[in-house]
């Protein structure tokens, strides 16, 4: 397709000479989207896979080894200390990136930043922690670094040609390709990284165990990985929820995930709870950011506090509880709602050989074998030719025995000094290697006890020569070094497991809908629809009530935290709640408003509180016509969680009065004519139907209507006067010391 002008475009002068035109100058030139990519954004891509975020066999991105390796040629292994700063200046060299990226690699790296099983970096100084992400490191002119031990088994024998050396990136010096570990580190160090289309999540497992498995695997291929890898152990701790099928699929075929689960202990003294060891995917701000939304939102109530304890000391989350609560129960709704509980996905993606490849946990330490005896392979040929070369010097010098004063002879006779060693090899059949070395032999060393004692060791090179082309011959004997080595890393760097396993009805079983703490409280219900939920203590602190104004007090029941409430309202309508739905408050403040906290209708009122444990007892509806209806409480009782009933009473007549009683009793009942009327509730027929208009209990005159029903407690002086025996009643006009019985709706 012919290249297309970009609108509006005008030729341009070059800057050289004005008069210039440069060709093509702002045409748009139309190119296929995929030659774009493949020119532009591959090399891009293949640079971050291979040269970035994915880890190879010897465990190392390439960040990593550039890092250690400097450090490694800083001689930081065996001398003390030094200045972070110093590291990451030495370490550019090598890595062409800024110091901020350098110096985090390390800080990964380090002891102090708490992120690895077998830290490589021994840190002083403030490194920050994994486990949050507001502890900031401190900055790398202020803290002070070296290797720790167990590099040595990472660079153990690098100077005997065991990897291969490139060019760093403008050639002026080399560094390994890879390094020659001696155990199989890749397993044993968590390692994430992020390429392009690809990703890397390796898990750390524990040192020993990964050492006993890749024996086991060198002994026999269809080794059984589970058999001794049992799960992976993270530097966090923690506890590891045993599953099985999830382990030997990641074993298998390199892909699954780990459910991790913090450590906690319950100070009773205290009454709190101390977290300790949290899952390696999170930190202690997002914990505490969850659990802090989760209390905003009514959905966890059982919690007075949570602070951040952490010191030098190590990590702590201190939630202090309030009283009655299961320590038990809250964290099992704990690890089910925050990250408390916590998965770690795997995707075991390593490069081999140049290529990424998904791995199963066998295949990679079949693969770290084949590399470890290629290096070891590498090591004893490079010792080899050593003892081969002082052999060869060492059968010359034993020539020489056979006449010493014919070879000093033949140097004071030579009478140039280029002609000495080609005399050499004449006088006494030696090449010119051997000549060489035996002119380069001292005055002082010409004696027969000299050459006697060097050519002693004749007899025990070749035997040691003999052994390692035994060796080099036999796959068997390679993979009994490697064998020896991994068991002397395992005994002098293998320590017991971070995290414990939690087998599959090992975990305590709790009841999640009864986790409500349970003490004793006060229900106040007021007139204007405001309710408050006092303890015993505030209470005795401070009893002075504070209302709205115009508002008093319509119902005080003392109960307990895990009491259900059911608030009727003028709508022939229940409200079904709890105690524990609402926070404990004061006397002093208002209260909440049950309208806005229930959501009822805008011109809906609660007109009284039933507050009941077990559902028992009747509710006792009293309306203006003077019936009755005696409804079983238990009618009200759902097994879901509706928090709303209609129906609830019958609306066919003006509701006078609501009652709940526990079992049958005297009622007081009254009229708009002051009359007052005693009825035990017994005679009352209880009715299974909500919406029921119940029974005439008073016998009212016209245009009067029953105005109040309560529970009898005694005060009349003449209780019979008031009294009936059947049903309808008429009642009796009040006595003047009976006045003050008198109850209304109100």
């Amino acid at each position: 397709m012919p290249p297309r002008k970009k609108a509006g475009s005008q030729p341009k002068r070059g800057p050289g000479n004005p008069n210039a035109v440069i060709e093509n100058a702002g045409v748009m030139v139309e190119q296929p989207i995929t030659e774009a990519l493949e020119k532009n954004y591959m090399p891009y891509a293949m640079s971050v896979i291979l040269s970035r975020a994915i880890p190879e066999i010897d465990g190392f991105k390439p960040s990593h080894r550039k890092l250690l390796f400097t450090m490694y040629k800083m001689g930081l292994l065996t001398s003390g200390r030094t200045k972070s700063a110093n590291v990451v200046g030495q370490t550019m060299r090598l890595n062409p990136h800024g110091d901020a990226a350098i110096y985090e690699t390390m800080v990964r790296l380090s002891r102090g930043y708490e992120a690895l099983l077998h830290p490589y970096v021994d840190s002083k100084g403030n490194f920050g922690k994994s486990y949050s992400r507001d502890m900031a490191y401190a900055a790398s002119r202020y803290t002070e670094v070296k290797l720790e031990k167990i590099c040595q088994e990472l660079f153990a024998d690098i100077d005997k040609d065991t990897v291969d050396f490139v060019d760093n990136y403008d050639a002026t010096m080399k560094e390994p390709r890879l390094l020659p570990v001696t155990y199989p580190s890749v397993l044993v160090n968590a390692n994430v990284g992020i390429a392009v289309g690809m990703a890397s999540s390796i898990c750390p497992f524990n040192l020993a165990e990964v050492c006993e498995t890749t024996i086991a695997l060198m002994s026999d291929p269809g080794h059984d990985v589970s058999s001794t890898l049992t799960a992976p152990d993270f530097p966090g701790g923690g506890f590891i929820l045993y599953n099985k099928a999830e382990l030997e699929k990641i074993y298998a075929t390199g892909r699954g995930s780990v459910t991790v689960r913090s450590r906690y202990t319950y100070d009773k003294a205290g009454n709190c709870i101390d977290i300790t060891e949290i899952p390696p995917t999170t930190t202690i701000e997002a914990i505490m950011d969850k659990v802090i939304d989760l209390i905003k939102a009514g959905k966890v109530r059982e919690i007075a506090d949570m602070r951040d304890e952490t010191d030098l000391s190590g990590l702590k989350i201190t939630i202090d509880l309030k009283r009655g609560v299961d320590p038990d129960k809250l964290m099992q709704k704990l690890f089910k709602s925050t990250p408390l509980e916590d998965n770690y996905s795997c995707n075991f993606n390593v490069l081999v050989g140049g290529m990424p490849r998904v791995m199963g946990v066998a295949q990679i330490l079949n693969e770290w074998i084949a590399f470890r005896e290629e290096s070891v392979k590498r090591r004893i040929s490079f010792d080899l030719a050593k003892k081969r070369e002082k052999l060869h010097l060492l059968r010359g010098l034993e020539k020489i025995l056979l006449d010493i004063d014919k070879a000093i002879r033949i140097v004071r006779e030579t009478e140039e000094e280029r002609e000495v060693v080609p005399n050499l090899m004449i006088g006494f059949g030696i090449d010119e290697v051997q000549a060489e070395y035996v002119a380069e032999i001292r005055l002082r060393q010409l004696n027969r006890e000299y050459i006697l004692r060097r050519t002693e060791e004749i007899g025990q090179l070749e035997q040691e020569i003999a052994e390692m082309e035994g060796i080099l011959s036999s796959s068997r004997k390679i993979r009994s070094v490697i064998t020896r080595e991994l068991r002397q890393v395992s005994k002098k760097y293998g320590a017991p497991r971070k995290s414990i396993l939690l087998f599959p009805g090992d975990e305590p079983q709790a009841d999640l809908e009864e986790e409500v703490p349970d003490y004793p409280v006060n229900l106040f219900f007021t007139r204007e629809g405001y309710f408050k939920k006092i303890t015993n203590q505030s209470l005795r602190m401070s009893s002075e009530q504070k209302f709205k104004e115009g508002d008093s007090i319509a119902q005080t029941v003392a109960a307990t935290n895990r009491s259900e409430l059911l608030f009727f309202t003028n709508k022939q309508q229940v409200y079904k709640t709890t105690a524990a739905d609402f926070e404990d408050t004061k006397a002093s403040v208002m209260g909440e408003y049950i309208p806005a906290k229930l959501g009822m209708d805008s011109d809906e009122m609660p007109v009284y509180m039933a507050v009941t444990t077990n559902y028992q007892g009747f509710m006792l509806f009293a309306f203006e016509n003077g019936k009755v209806a005696k409804v079983p409480l238990s009618c009200y009782e759902t097994k879901t969680r509706r928090r709303k009933l209609t129906g609830a009473y019958s609306g066919a007549c003006p509701l006078a009065g609501v009652l709940l009683i526990l079992e049958d009793t005297q009622l007081l009942l009254t009229s708009g004519d002051t009359r007052m009327l005693l009825v035990h509730s017994g005679l009352i027929a209880p009715k299974v139907t909500k919406n029921s208009q119940g029974v005439q209990v008073m016998a009212l005159k016209k245009k009067h209507t029953l105005t109040g029903i309560r529970a009898y407690t005694g005060g009349f002086a003449d209780a019979k006067r008031y009294q009936t025996n059947t049903l309808p009643g008429a009642g009796a006009l009040p006595k003047a010391g009976d006045l003050a019985e008198q109850l209304t709706l109100g």
